[in-house]
């Protein structure tokens, strides 16, 4: 049931994007500089991540390799594949991301991000690819405690560093009751040792570790929603690379490829059927 519930937000999420998506083609422009062409000369796409967010992007073993998985890395393999490279993922901390990113390490940054006008002073974004919203993780037994924002007051949060979720426990829960934390699992353990209330996550993370762990649960409390939804980012000024990535979101929404993606991921993550 958790599955399915799981499933139905996300699709709920992606059916508004396909409109919203600016579409366009996969081939660079005619008079595009020599970005994709270096990409292609390269023989990969580089991108980075933070692999600790399921079923956005998260480690599991294959075939007894760890390997990074997640509908964010499908949706990457799809852009390098429709490039004709390889995939190369690399993982770090979720706030060094966009800084590395800048400084070149990357060719895009794809974590779950959503952009605002901080982050846009330093790196470009993508059309979105997914609209989505927050919902806290509490433990079960805690489950009817919080109902309503102002429930939260005072509350001992958590949320990763970095992120927009730490900005909302911030304005939430206060400043002083807010821990923030570079990995998620970290703050899962903090949460189930009882040392922290709540996390603030993402709707789909959230579904996931209640579906997973039978001691949290995933708890509504009107958390307004993210407008801009979750991008991909490139190194400011690569518009090239922008409209290109656009076209390949754009096809894949139109083939609600997406959805499946999100499916696999969600199964990948050990959801229960």
């Amino acid at each position: 049931m958790k599955k399915v519930l799981a499933i139905l937000l996300a699709m709920a999420m992606l059916f508004g994007m396909a409109a919203c998506s600016s579409g366009g083609s996969t081939e660079p422009a005619a008079d595009s500089s020599s970005v994709i062409d270096e990409i292609k000369a390269n023989g990969k796409l580089t991108v980075g991540t933070s692999a600790d967010y399921p079923p956005y992007e998260f480690h599991t073993e294959i075939d007894g390799k760890d390997t990074i998985v997640g509908f964010d890395m499908a949706i990457a393999q799809a852009i390098a594949d429709d490039l004709g490279v390889d995939l190369e993922i690399v993982d770090m901390s979720f706030d060094n991301l966009l800084m590395s990113l800048a400084n070149g390490e990357f060719d895009m940054v794809i974590a779950g991000i959503t952009s605002n006008e901080e982050r846009k002073k330093a790196v470009d974004f993508s059309d979105p690819y997914l609209v989505s919203k927050s919902l806290i993780l509490v433990t079960s037994e805690n489950a009817d405690k919080y109902k309503t924002l102002d429930d939260l007051k005072g509350a001992k949060g958590g949320a990763q560093t970095g992120t927009i979720t730490y900005d909302r426990c911030v304005l939430y829960c206060g400043e002083e009751s807010t821990v923030g934390l570079s990995k998620v699992q970290d703050l899962i353990m903090e949460l189930q040792a009882g040392k922290l209330d709540l996390l603030f996550l993402d709707y789909m993370t959230v579904l996931t570790y209640a579906a997973v762990k039978d001691d949290l649960e995933a708890v509504d409390v009107n958390i307004p929603s993210d407008e801009e939804g979750y991008q991909i980012a490139v190194q400011k000024g690569n518009t090239e690379l922008v409209e290109y990535i656009n076209g390949v979101l754009a096809k894949l929404l139109a083939e609600n490829a997406i959805e499946g993606y999100i499916v696999e991921a969600q199964q990948q993550a050990g959801l229960d059927e």
